[in-house]
């Protein structure tokens, strides 16, 4: 006779029900639609404050959280804003600006998402964004066109906002001028004595929609002056910088605009170990003004680069959100000035 034995015991607790509208709703001594109510912000419907604390009190000792896709079924659209990624990584001054972003739309009680794009481009990208069904999308750079808009706005998005240099049929828009940042470092430049200007063209991929405008600016700024101006390639590397440094003399320059302060501290002790005097043989400056060129000796001067503010794009997004029939908004937002520095 064989003995079949007794199943174990589970030794992990049996699962908790996940607590309803209606668990909060007894606990609280209210009805399910106060709840509603006081958790979805509902301004239309006056509730006293101690029903509002009672009412959150319960919710947090259930655990209780309103589900999105209920609330998105009864307000006709979702509170999700998406961001795709950037296909760079971000250096400090995007990155602050994204968490002040983030923040502001978290007040107007919106939901950010950041969408990553490996292996996504153009038309594959946007459905995937319109697949989350967001009320509104930011794109940073050239990463959609006006059928992309069309596909997003038939999803649902009430607001499509683009970050970038042009702007997009459909979209609104945030123009950066870039060209003007460089305008600042080849006119600072030049103002300073210098006649021989290298103009530094990252060669990381993505970073031509910042780096070609800037490059352009600086040529404007030198047109139908005894100034010239030299591309120089350079990778986000000390090997690339190095190489660079070692025929520094060889070309003859006395000033470079390096791009970004990233790259300007890249090169800058690149020619310093290779026994370049600056500023007494070149010149340098870079961008974006982070906190760091003010450690370097000597310290960087850089051109200063003023972002909108997180609350203005926020307002934007809830404008349109708010009223999707409007016309695009188109705004140049990039600021720039110059600070000098004893690297210029």
């Amino acid at each position: 006779m064989v003995q079949i034995p007794e199943p174990a015991a589970s030794s992990s607790p049996a699962p908790h029900s996940v607590p309803t509208s209606a668990d909060v709703a007894r606990l609280a001594g209210v009805s399910r639609a106060t709840v509603s109510y006081v958790l979805n912000n509902t301004g239309a419907v006056r509730i006293s404050e101690p029903t509002r604390r009672r009412v959150h009190e319960a919710a947090r000792e259930l655990g209780y959280v309103p589900h999105a896709a209920a609330r998105s079924l009864r307000a006709g659209h979702s509170r999700i804003v998406l961001m795709p990624a950037p296909a760079i990584a971000p250096g400090p001054l995007y990155s602050r600006y994204l968490n002040e972003l983030q923040w502001a739309l978290g007040r107007l009680d919106y939901t950010v998402v950041q969408h990553g794009n490996v292996g996504l481009h153009g038309d594959e990208a946007v459905r995937a964004w319109a697949e989350l069904r967001p009320v509104a999308v930011l794109v940073p750079g050239a990463g959609i066109g006006p059928e992309g808009v069309a596909v997003l706005k038939r999803s649902g998005a009430r607001a499509v906002v683009t970050l970038g240099p042009e702007p997009v049929d459909g979209a609104h828009a945030l123009l950066m001028d870039n060209e003007r940042v460089g305008h600042r470092a080849g006119a600072h430049l030049y103002a300073r004595g210098r006649r021989r200007i290298g103009v530094v063209v990252p060669e990381e991929s993505g970073l031509e929609i910042f780096s070609r405008p800037r490059l352009a600016g600086v040529r404007h700024a030198l047109r139908g002056t005894d100034g010239t101006v030299t591309e120089l390639p350079l990778g986000y590397d000390e090997e690339s910088a190095a190489r660079l440094a070692a025929r520094w003399r060889g070309l003859g320059l006395d000033a470079v605009f390096a791009y970004n302060d990233e790259y300007a501290m890249l090169l800058m002790r690149a020619l310093q170990d290779d026994g370049v005097r600056i500023p007494e043989e070149t010149a340098v400056i870079g961008a974006d003004d982070l906190m760091l060129g003010r450690l370097l000796r000597p310290r960087l001067s850089t051109v200063h680069i003023d972002l909108p503010s997180g609350r203005y794009v926020a307002d934007l997004v809830d404008r349109a959100v708010r009223n999707p029939g409007a016309a695009p908004e188109r705004l140049t937002v990039l600021g720039a000035t110059v600070v000098q520095r004893e690297s210029t």
